[in-house]
């Protein structure tokens, strides 16, 4: 028995949702652990495309629960919709197979507002923002001043925050130059809000430890990427939670020693969204290239990506942060139609090699890329479906990819659709 964590080993946008979705086939219970409806997971199940912000892509498989942890921030009328939609898809037609943790905070009107309100002021010292009230929201949480669920389902309670933390947030709307929100507006909208989200409530850290002493497989998803995270990103270029391994246990309430395998996502190339350094980023036809092969857009936002060669720097500072068992590397088809491909294998600061990713903000910004060069293969892999079968050229990329990274590849996708993955090791078998 194994209980797996899925974290981005990159800048997000790795493909998360997919690897998420083909290793549900082997867990039982799968948990998202951090963020909101900033992330966005596009999967494709035959011809069928499907985008969730929300719930955890383990809801695509029949009798497979899916569990929202205390870590994440949740906005009720997305959540609502994306329900809505998957109900009305056939996605979902049991209630009880999705549970949402009585802990988790509720994005307010007020963060919204504040948080495209702030980026707006920010000038050229934008953070990249989504304007989802995501990190406005954690504020309150840290500041003891959050809504929780079990606060939005008690009338009196959730009376009693919002007029207290609209009396503040009015206040800062105004300075920034923005119009006063109304309390019994907000206050009846969230209460139609509350009567739906109640019948998913529940007791979540207590329901997965009972989960865990019966034997049950659990799988951790998490959102963005290691290099988003709040404490080990490039902040301030960095999501507000925990992204990396370690928020599976705050975001979901088990013991740390319940987590066996830890799977690091990775393209096969790098993308990030917003602002924030960069060093392999291309700015040329190679970038451009990449962007559009890959269909580097945002499922969230549609933002364009930021495209760059493979980072193994990012990488090793993946594996030792998260503690990687192994890496999924995706979008191996898309490097196809290069005739050669660079590898970034470390970084150089005013003449000197790097032992790891620099804490310093300025100093990662002027960092300069040390590259390797590898030939490509120039041939279509998206239908091959064993690792034995890819042209030699790819197998040697891949292999040089799995030394510098110093973790064991496990799993290779050349294509968005299930079938177009490489189970080269199951991490529920380990």
């Amino acid at each position: 028995m194994a209980n797996v964590v899925v974290v981005g080993a990159q800048w997000g946008d790795e493909g998360k949702g997919k690897v998420v979705d083909i290793y549900t086939e082997f867990a039982d219970e799968i948990v998202r652990y951090q963020g909101g409806n900033n992330a966005g997971h596009t999967l494709v199940v035959g011809d069928e495309k499907v985008v969730l912000h929300l719930i955890p892509s383990g809801v695509l498989h029949e009798g497979k629960r899916c569990i929202i942890g205390n870590g994440v921030v949740l906005d009720p009328e997305v959540f609502i919709m994306e329900v809505e939609r998957l109900k009305k898809a056939g996605r979902l037609q049991d209630d009880q197979t999705l549970l949402l943790s009585e802990s988790l905070h509720i994005i307010m009107p007020y963060h919204k507002r504040l948080d495209i309100a702030r980026e707006a002021k920010s000038g050229d010292k934008k953070i990249g923002t989504t304007g989802r009230g995501i990190g406005p929201c954690y504020e309150d949480k840290i500041g003891r001043r959050g809504v929780r669920l079990m606060d939005l389902v008690d009338p009196v309670i959730f009376s009693r925050k919002l007029r207290e933390n609209l009396e503040e947030k009015n206040i800062l709307l105004e300075r920034l130059g923005e119009e006063p929100l109304v309390y019994n507006e907000i206050y009846r909208t969230y209460q139609d809000f509350a009567q739906t989200l109640k019948k998913y409530m529940a007791d979540t850290a207590l329901v997965l430890s009972k989960e865990l002493k019966a034997g049950k497989k659990l799988l951790f998803e998490g959102a963005q990427g290691t290099l988003l995270d709040v404490d080990h990103g490039t902040y301030p270029f960095v999501t507000s939670s925990s992204t990396c391994a370690g928020g599976a246990a705050t975001g979901s309430g088990i013991s740390p020693r319940d987590i066996h395998e830890i799977v690091g996502i990775s393209k096969a190339y790098v993308t990030r969204v917003g602002s924030g350094p960069f060093p392999t980023e291309l700015l040329d036809e190679n970038g451009e290239k990449l962007r559009q092969v890959g269909a580097e857009f945002g499922a969230t936002t549609g933002r364009p990506r930021r495209c760059g060669w493979f980072d193994a720097m990012v990488i090793r500072y993946a594996v030792r942060i998260n503690g990687l068992t192994g890496i999924a590397l995706t979008k191996l088809d898309v490097l196809s139609d290069f005739d050669t491909i660079k590898v970034c294998t470390g970084y150089r600061f005013e003449g000197k090699e790097l032992e790891t990713l620099p804490a310093r903000l300025e100093t990662f910004e002027k960092c300069e890329p040390v590259y390797e060069e590898l030939p490509g293969w120039k041939s279509d892999i998206s239908n091959i479906r064993s690792f034995e079968e890819l042209p030699e050229k790819a197998r040697n990329y891949v292999r040089r990819l799995e030394e510098l990274s110093e973790c064991p590849i496990v799993l290779v996708s050349v294509g968005p659709r299930r079938d177009q993955t490489m189970l080269l090791k199951n991490p529920f078998e380990a």
